[in-house]
């Protein structure tokens, strides 16, 4: 193909035959010098290697350029006078032998590995399968077909970016908030974001977001994964699409779907926006598989470039996966080119884009080599060891379904995890389950019998009690049973043991005792996530009680079921908003909550204090018989704030607070206990006063009615009236909740 048309002289400058010089090995990808572009990519076991240009639109393919050079297993070659915007794809020869674990087939355009911006979406066809469909052989057989014209596209990008006076916010880990939310689904349904915005990152940084986030109090975002990804085959089939956007196939470019302009800056808006309010920015990737699927999917990338490398094959079957992921294929790690390909991907977004932390998809397979689970394995020391990588916030989801895959509490230093026994043992503390104090007191106490060890903190158990693999808040509390028949897969989808009531009937309901017990139990499940020690996560729009009609596995419903429903807010949803925003408030306000040490309950004899003490309702301390008795719901927590640690001095620190949960269904009496150095209680949250602006205060010994299913929090006044602290803390809070609510307010 030697001719070219216009467009493609924009971007190569001649009107003769491109001829590539032989450039460099590194750094892989297509990087533009002001001069030209180098192309570098890695494959050991491929014979040729062949760049593709393509028009702008990528509609047409202009030329094929042979790469000159291979140098210690990469491809390279630099095409002069090229330039940002051209767009390219690769085609790589060598052996299609499945048995021996290799698929190349050079009729299948192949995306880069490092592509930095794709151009155009995948079409589904039986051309982009490397071998025959409906062949008897199956993968065996070989198909011909050629797959650009279905296939999405690479385009070369100009980096430069103006990021003015951004900051990093740098926000410590004591003090995260973090707030899971979908680009799309926040966005979409927001009447104050312009409507060619919504969806896309530009909707995202809108001001109006960063504002309402700030107000609500989160100090970080942590948004579903924005690696450019693929709507699986029977998914479209259906009419449906892949909405979370696990099925990542480019691990340095964005999602097309959520630029509204074909620009990659339009991301660094965004991140500059959440910066300048004081909000990080932490992606969900997905490093442990790819779209490409198991021996039957497409190849579209890896499994044409060097199939036998980037996944993990069967050793005495290598035309088969290794399935830890429960999607076809398993990313190997254990190749050092694999892992600097993640490693690289990393640092871009860290360093180019400014991101401030990840959070690993079924984290466990990166940390797994050939011989099993390894917390010393290549990919978790590489992480450590990084000048980049160890001052961000990395976050393992650590489980998979691989042997030996539940991991929670193994990973190493410097790691946080998510923390699915915190989540169980609140709902079901809260549903009313037996025998559930040892388990609940551990969890809200930061899980040390988890994370205790080797110098880590309790802000490494990231609690949640919802995610955006499950129900959401609204729905926990209305549903026994999950409802996903808009899935497609009757029913069958997603988790079945939720620990979820639904407080008499199943989904909406009209009756008005049943409406206010769910309410309670919305704001008692919001508080304790936020008063517990650890790292707290929450749900993008439980703070205000969206619901998704009962499906707890909404990864494919890109439509309203999934879409937060701003104009839908209803009066009890704008007074959980201000609810939660108040606890957001005080747990801000007392960093005895955001302790860096955990809670032990040991007598420290120096200071003549326990850090915390559980109580009976008596106001007497637990005994271990107490704690044995399976048919108590009530007890209080006692976090004495004398009890800091040496020569840690934090405004706030030494407030004593006592908080009391009550998952019984009836009134418990309850009385507050005499304590050193102080003269009253001050009641600062009640989930049964939700709307509750005073802050009454009560003798030592006063026996407190605390409501069924309830959760109370108090402040030690060490004074008659109250402490300075405590009313600068008040005010705060009462500013934020008589502020008008709404995704708009400023």
């Amino acid at each position: 193909m030697s001719s070219k048309s216009s467009a493609s002289r924009r971007f190569i400058g001649s009107g003769q035959r491109s001829v590539l010089q032989e450039g460099r090995p590194f750094p892989l990808g297509a990087t533009w010098d002001g001069l030209g572009v180098n192309f570098a990519i890695f494959s050991a076991n491929a014979t040729k290697v062949e760049l593709c240009i393509f028009d702008f639109d990528g509609k047409r393919e202009l030329e094929r350029i042979e790469l000159p050079e291979y140098t210690d297993e990469i491809w390279h070659g630099y095409l002069p006078e090229a330039r940002p915007g051209m767009v390219y794809g690769y085609r790589v020869y060598g052996p299609y032998e499945p048995d021996a674990g290799h698929r190349f087939n050079p009729n299948k355009l192949l995306l880069d590995p490092y592509a930095k911006q794709l151009v155009g979406n995948l079409k589904w066809g039986p051309e982009l399968f490397g071998y025959r469909i409906g062949h008897k052989d199956k993968d065996l057989s070989y198909d011909e077909r050629d797959s650009a014209r279905l296939m999405p596209k690479c385009r070369v990008i100009d980096p430069a970016f103006t990021w003015g006076s951004e900051r990093k916010p740098m926000t410590s880990w004591e003090r995260s908030i973090v707030y899971e939310m979908h680009v799309k689904g926040y966005t979409k349904l927001n009447p104050h974001i312009p409507e060619k915005e919504r969806g896309t990152f530009a909707g995202l940084a809108h001001a109006r977001v960063a504002n309402y986030l700030r107000a609500l109090g989160v100090t970080a975002v942590e948004l579903l994964p924005i690696h450019a990804f693929v709507d699986d085959s029977y998914l479209v089939e259906k009419g449906l699409a892949n909405y979370w956007g696990y099925n990542s196939i480019a691990f340095f470019a964005p999602a097309p779907r959520y630029l509204q302009l074909p620009l990659v800056s339009e991301f660094k808006e965004m991140v500059n926006q959440f910066h300048n309010a004081g909000i990080e920015v932490i992606l969900d990737v997905v490093y442990n598989h790819t779209a490409e699927g198991n021996e039957l999917g497409p190849t579209l990338s890896l499994k044409g470039i060097d199939n036998a490398s980037y996944y993990r094959l069967l050793p005495d079957q290598p035309r088969y996966y290794i399935n830890d992921t429960g999607t076809g294929n398993t990313v190997n790690l254990s190749n050092s080119r694999v892992l600097q390909m993640v490693a690289d991907s990393l640092r871009y977004w860290a360093q180019e884009m400014r991101v401030d932390g990840f959070r690993f998809d079924l984290a466990t397979i990166l940390a797994r080599e050939p011989y099993g689970f390894d917390e010393n394995g290549s990919f978790l020391d590489a992480c450590r060891q990084d000048p980049v990588l160890n001052s961000h916030k990395l976050i393992a989801e650590p489980w998979d379904v691989g042997p030996g895959g539940y991991q929670v509490g193994q990973f190493p230093p410097g790691w946080a995890e998510w923390n699915d026994k915190f989540r169980d043992t609140v709902r079901a503390y809260w549903k009313g389950d037996e025998g559930m104090l040892p388990e609940f007191a551990k969890r809200i106490s930061g899980s040390g019998d988890l994370f205790n060890k080797r110098g880590r903190k309790p802000w490494a158990s990231v609690n949640f009690i919802t995610a955006h693999d499950g129900f959401n808040l609204n729905d926990l509390v209305s549903y026994n049973d999950k409802h996903n028949e808009a899935n497609g897969e009757d029913n069958r989808d997603g988790h079945s043991n939720n620990h979820s009531w639904n407080h008499g009937t199943e989904g909406p309901s009209d009756d008005e005792e049943i409406i206010e017990l769910r309410e309670r139990q919305k704001r008692n499940l919001m508080a304790t996530l936020l008063l517990s020690q650890g790292t707290p996560m929450i749900l993008a729009g439980d703070e205000f009680g969206h619901t998704q009609q009962g499906n707890n596995n909404a990864y494919a419903q890109d439509n309203e079921i999934a879409w937060l429903n701003w104009d839908g807010i209803t009066a009890n949803g704008r007074k959980l908003l201000e609810f939660s925003r108040k606890v957001i408030a005080v747990r801000r306000a007392y960093p005895i909550l955001q302790r860096n040490r955990f809670l032990i309950g040991e007598y420290n004899e120096e200071l003549d204090v326990k850090d915390v003490t559980w109580l009976l309702p008596t106001g007497d301390e637990m005994s271990d018989e107490h704690w044995h008795d399976g048919n108590a719901r009530c007890f209080g927590m006692l976090l004495d704030g004398r009890a800091q640690p040496t020569g840690i001095k934090k405004r706030g620190m030494d407030a004593t607070l006592l908080i009391i949960t009550n998952a019984y269904h009836d009134v418990v009496e309850f009385t507050l206990p005499e304590v050193p150095e102080g003269r009253k209680w001050v009641s600062l949250i009640d989930t049964n006063q939700p709307d509750m602006t005073n802050t009454p205060s009560y003798d030592f010994g006063h026996v407190y009615g605390v409501t069924g299913r309830s959760l109370l929090m108090f402040v030690l006044s060490q004074e008659d009236r109250q402490p300075r602290n405590l009313r600068e803390a008040i005010g705060r809070i009462l500013d934020i909740s008589e502020r008008p609510v709404g995704p708009g307010y400023d």
